[in-house]
């Protein structure tokens, strides 16, 4: 299978079958009043300490229902032009402004995946999570800031990202690293970030819902069981 196949493969598919679905406020011309569901933000940086020839770029973000079964359960959040703020320095990584609307009830947001490519080698990577978040009113709350940096592996720490494409992914880092994961309260840098973008957040009170630290054992379980 053509190696690019088998990284959109696993982006799309990699829970299963899901829904691939647009970030909210992609559109300019969105309004808050018009939202009925809860709408989420969160920020995320990505960047490659292991092999900085190659930095990660978002491409979807994995939400899903607890103990989801079908491709209902399961959305894919893909990245738009709104939500990248990406670089070509290794120093400063890749920045992303995310935003969730989902249905009321119960989630977790499983992880990300990033593609990272240097011609003629592309490398593939998934982002833990592993959070559990809950739906519940309408309004926009802000999840945090996720840190994401791909180091050497140790060990039988998780992976980075899968192992096939063998060379693609030994190269990239994605198999021979394993990312540190941190979530932090950033709003107050965050806030104008998002209001810069998004005209639809100008004097809303957005909540703060930070989500838990990032659990490590958690991610090496699930990890080993998949």
């Amino acid at each position: 299978m053509n190696k690019l196949l088998v990284a959109l493969t696993f982006s799309i598919g990699l829970s299963g079958c899901a829904t691939p679905t647009k970030m909210a406020f992609q559109d300019d011309s969105e309004r808050l009043a018009e939202k009925r569901n809860p709408v989420f933000l969160m920020t995320a940086t990505l960047k490659n300490k292991y092999r900085t020839s190659f930095q990660p770029r978002l491409l979807v973000v994995h939400v899903e229902k607890p103990d989801a079964k079908e491709k209902a359960d399961r959305i894919n959040f893909t990245m738009d032009d709104k939500a990248r703020d990406e670089s070509d320095s290794v120093d400063s990584g890749n920045n992303y402004l995310l935003r969730f609307e989902l249905d009321p009830g119960k989630y977790e947001i499983r992880g990300m995946t990033s593609r990272a490519s240097t011609f003629p080698i592309h490398g593939f990577f998934f982002t833990p999570i592993h959070s559990s978040l809950e739906a519940m009113k309408p309004g926009v709350y802000y999840l945090g800031h996720v840190n994401a940096t791909v180091r050497e592996r140790q060990d039988n720490e998780f992976k980075a990202g899968p192992s096939i494409p063998l060379i693609d992914q030994a190269i990239a880092g994605a198999s021979g690293g394993t990312f540190d994961v941190e979530i932090v309260d950033q709003w107050s840098a965050d806030e104008a970030a998002f209001l810069k973008r998004f005209p639809a957040l100008a004097g809303v009170n957005v909540q703060k819902a930070i989500l838990p630290a990032f659990d490590r054992a958690k991610a090496q379980q699930w990890w080993e069981a998949n």
